[in-house]
């Protein structure tokens, strides 16, 4: 059944290549459609178009289907070209013409549409709900080994001292910054589509604001073509902040990944943790962050994705919008689980205390020395000399301690206030 039929058939081959896999992308979606089925249904009521009858009718099939949809009994046959034409034939088949009045005033574009800003704003915030988790992790870890010193690099080069606090309280706060990409997605996302039909509106007496309210949107899409043009951007939103979690795990796993090897044995995971070698007994690989590193490259990859299949499109609607969802469907589950599997590794995370003890780190302490001389009246300039002529000549013997009072140095490290920014901007929704 297509919602769009006229009374001939497709040719199969034509009809398999457009449909795609459209069947299996739009369960995700079916409690989406399910949610603004009902609202659509009130409103039409509303407006005198279904009568409370025909509205009971609907909205008891809409639940059972919501009922089937969440204990992953429904499906869409062959026969169905998407969930839109699978929902319709069931509430047509339970109500009769009930069913065949629920498309009034709607397109099967806005009713994607709208389906796609729920879907977003749910996702946005399951996502956010797993940094959230990830970030209390590593502020606790942050806070745990805020005394440990480790080496900090530039260039590969080992540099300046750093701390194990300073490293975890990093990442924790650079999750401040992808919730701030994620709430501009959600901010996108929370502006009701629906009721602009294919784009240019409808000249029937409906309510957008009823639905805009029953689904709980923040506004409307007022103009009925912005509206149809938000199929793509919304997806583009969406996938910046999802990319931009991606790079803060993906520099993360990278970290791990280095920090763990025998060069540098900073930290470690227990054996049931990691994987082996076929071949190379004392292996422990850290195969979990490698693949956390290796998907979240790829999802770094989808803005781009998505701009391009929208690029060179006019206004209105246009089958290549389809494919948005197989890109960022995917994507978005994969997040979901490098976001959980990087938290639970770091829940048994082993950290070594005793990284300064190997010689080839005690050049970490020349800019510590350079400015004890400042703090005695030596010009910088001075002191960096002194110091550099005892690193050549070999005599450098540094203290090998840290005096970092400044916010978010390593004695400093502020961890109370980059919570404060974290729930402020985990908070902001736009309900």
């Amino acid at each position: 059944m297509k919602v769009w039929d006229k009374g001939f058939d497709t040719e199969k081959k034509v009809e398999e290549f457009t449909v795609g896999n459209d069947r299996e992308l739009d369960l995700l979606l079916a409690e989406y459609d399910v949610q603004a089925s009902i609202a659509h249904a009130k409103m039409l009521k509303e407006v005198g178009i279904l009568t409370v009858e025909d509205l009971k009718g609907l909205i008891a099939e809409l639940q059972q289907i919501g009922r089937e949809v969440e204990q992953s009994t429904f499906t869409i046959g062959q026969e169905f070209e998407d969930i839109h034409s699978k929902i319709e034939h069931r509430l047509t088949e339970a109500v009769g013409d009930a069913g065949k009045k629920i498309h009034t005033g709607r397109s099967r574009n806005d009713q994607v549409l709208v389906c796609m800003h729920l879907y977003a704003k749910n996702e946005i915030n399951e996502v956010k709900d797993l940094i959230k988790s990830l970030f209390d992790r590593l502020i606790d870890l942050s806070e745990q080994h805020k005394d440990v010193l480790m080496p900090g690099y530039t260039h590969f080069q080992v540099a300046m001292p750093s701390s194990f606090g300073l490293w975890f309280g990093a990442y924790a706060e650079l999750l401040v910054d992808d919730l701030y990409q994620l709430n501009a997605g959600y901010e996108v996302a929370n502006q009701n589509p629906l009721g602009s039909a294919a784009g240019y509106g409808s000249n029937l007496p409906i309510n957008r604001t009823h639905t805009t309210r029953e689904l709980g949107f923040a506004t409307l899409k007022y103009n009925s073509v912005a509206a149809q043009m938000s199929r793509g951007r919304l997806e583009h939103s969406l996938a910046m902040g999802l990319s931009s979690v991606a790079a803060t795990l993906s520099k993360l796993a990278m970290d791990v990944v280095l920090y763990a090897g025998q060069n540098h044995d900073f930290i470690s995971f227990p054996d049931e943790l990691t994987t082996g070698s076929s071949i190379m007994p004392h292996k422990k690989n850290p195969d979990v962050f490698e693949l956390i590193r290796g998907k979240c490259n790829s999802i770094q990859a989808l803005p781009n994705q998505v701009a391009m299949i929208n690029s060179n499109l006019p206004s209105g609607y246009h089958r290549e919008y389809q494919i948005l969802k197989e890109a960022l469907f995917p994507a978005v589950e994969s997040l979901k689980s490098c976001l959980d599997m990087a938290e639970f590794m770091l829940r048994h995370i082993e950290v070594n205390s005793s990284i300064l003890d190997d010689e080839r780190y005690q050049y970490l302490f020349s800019v510590e020395e350079v400015n004890k001389q400042v703090g005695r009246g030596v010009p910088f300039r001075e002191a960096y000399q002194d110091v550099a002529e005892q690193i050549k000549k070999g005599t450098f013997s540094p203290e090998n301690q840290v005096e970092h009072t400044h916010e978010g140095s390593i004695g400093n490290l502020c961890n109370e206030e980059v919570r404060g920014k974290f729930d402020q901007a985990y908070n902001l929704e736009g309900d």
